[in-house]
């Protein structure tokens, strides 16, 4: 089965060849044609600013040529589409951002709303690691949503690692405090912290992962985003980012059947996807190749 990207293209270089392919390529020939690309590909989550490079690129392949076949038309809309994924999207290995960090323990926090899925992916996380023959511990800075933390202790119980907690409407930043010197204790190499994602109405989200980032000086700041969330991805994906954030996990991707989130998110903070949420169980956590995902969107 064609992907949505693939089917697009296929449609989009159809309509070109019909008007164009006996004489040179102006812009009006196509202006309709791809005005009507662009609007598909922000229905399949790309955002608006992504589309418009991508048909800016394109036409800047095609106007002024005269080309007398479809799947040449084809192959350089294709050209253009990978050209914009490959400058817009940054590729980095979790394990060689880890290995960087010399101090210890290495501790991670994660952002993002409520329902994205970030319990789930700080226990697949979790699990990567100790696959790996890495120590975990686990901080339930996450007081404010009611069974945040047993959620998070339930993980904790299955993957048979240590839960550092308080009650709820404790301060988030003492908690990760006490994991962080339990894991020193210890010798514990990994914190993972969860941290509140409340409405993005409330303003006293923002100032409180502040605090836990000026307090806690994390190596790593996740931000995890939902595939499925649609053009609001990016406004969460800057919100977010005005605390900082080092690298992004899209979860529920093999879910989705648009796969526009990573482009956008990707173009909205500069910063690298390093893993893809693809299913429920602590194996579903797939690193993210660029190479692959081109692959899978032009398939």
């Amino acid at each position: 089965m064609f992907s949505k990207f693939r089917k697009l293209i296929n449609k989009t270089s159809k309509k070109i060849a019909e008007k164009v392919t006996t004489k040179e390529i102006k812009e009006e020939d196509i202006e309709d044609i791809l005005w009507e690309m662009q609007f598909e590909l922000i229905e399949n989550n790309v955002s608006l600013e992504v589309a418009e490079n991508i048909i800016q690129n394109i036409k800047s392949k095609l106007v002024g040529k005269i080309i007398d076949k479809k799947e040449k038309i084809e192959n350089i809309i294709k050209e253009a589409l990978i050209e914009e994924i490959k400058n817009t999207v940054i590729e980095k290995d979790f394990d060689e951002m880890i290995k960087n960090i010399k101090e210890k323990p290495k501790i991670i926090v994660f952002f993002g709303f409520n329902g994205t899925g970030k319990t789930t992916t700080i226990a697949k996380l979790a699990h990567y690691l100790l696959k790996k023959g890495k120590s975990v511990v686990l901080a339930a800075g996450d007081t404010f949503r009611a069974a945040a933390i047993e959620q998070l202790q339930e993980h904790a119980s299955k993957l048979g690692v240590k839960l550092i907690k308080q009650q709820y409407g404790s301060d988030s930043a003492a908690v990760i405090y006490d994991a962080v010197n339990y894991a020193k204790s210890k010798g514990i190499e990994f914190v993972l912290a969860d941290t509140a994602g409340r409405a993005p109405t409330d303003k006293n989200l923002l100032e409180e992962l502040s605090k836990i980032v000026r307090v806690i000086k994390p190596h790593l700041r996740i931000l995890v985003l939902e595939s499925i969330t649609g053009n609001d991805i990016v406004e969460q994906a800057k919100l977010f980012n005005e605390v900082g954030v080092d690298a992004v996990i899209i979860t529920k991707y093999d879910v989705d059947d648009k796969k526009g989130a990573v482009l956008s998110v990707s173009y909205a903070i500069k910063k690298p996807i390093i893993f893809l949420g693809t299913g429920q169980n602590y194996e579903d956590l797939k690193k993210f190749s660029l190479e692959s995902y081109i692959q899978e969107i032009l398939k």
